[in-house]
């Protein structure tokens, strides 16, 4: 018996790679917020982090959570749900986007730390 593939292009990407994509940046999300990166990239200076510029960077933190979040469920849904899974055009559509909405939740950590520098 041989497999066919379902893709009508003629091109195939193994789920791997957007899947490690986004793992990634969920890492790099996780390490900006809750590591304390985004602190350190805009407010540090020298060993030194000021403290108005951190809690101005707190409402970027905060704006970033939900597109993160979202960013965090269509991944796991798109692995969880057999519907998606097994379909390789709605498997790569979903892991497309959610790189792109961490793309978003990331955007909003430097837009937010460019504005709180001091």
């Amino acid at each position: 018996m041989q497999v066919i593939s379902e893709r009508t292009n003629g091109w195939w990407i193994s789920p791997a790679l957007p899947t490690i994509a986004n793992c990634l940046l969920a890492v790099l999300w996780g390490f900006s917020t809750a590591g304390g990166w985004g602190e350190a990239a805009f407010c540090g200076e020298d060993d030194h982090l000021d403290t108005v510029c951190a809690a101005d960077f707190e409402p970027a933190v905060a704006l970033s959570t939900p597109p993160a979040l979202l960013a965090a469920a269509m991944v796991v849904i798109s692995w969880a749900l057999p519907g998606v899974r097994r379909k390789p055009q709605r498997l790569d559509a979903l892991l497309t986007v959610a790189a792109a909405v961490w793309v978003v939740a990331e955007g909003i950590l430097f837009v937010g730390g460019y504005l709180a520098k001091p």
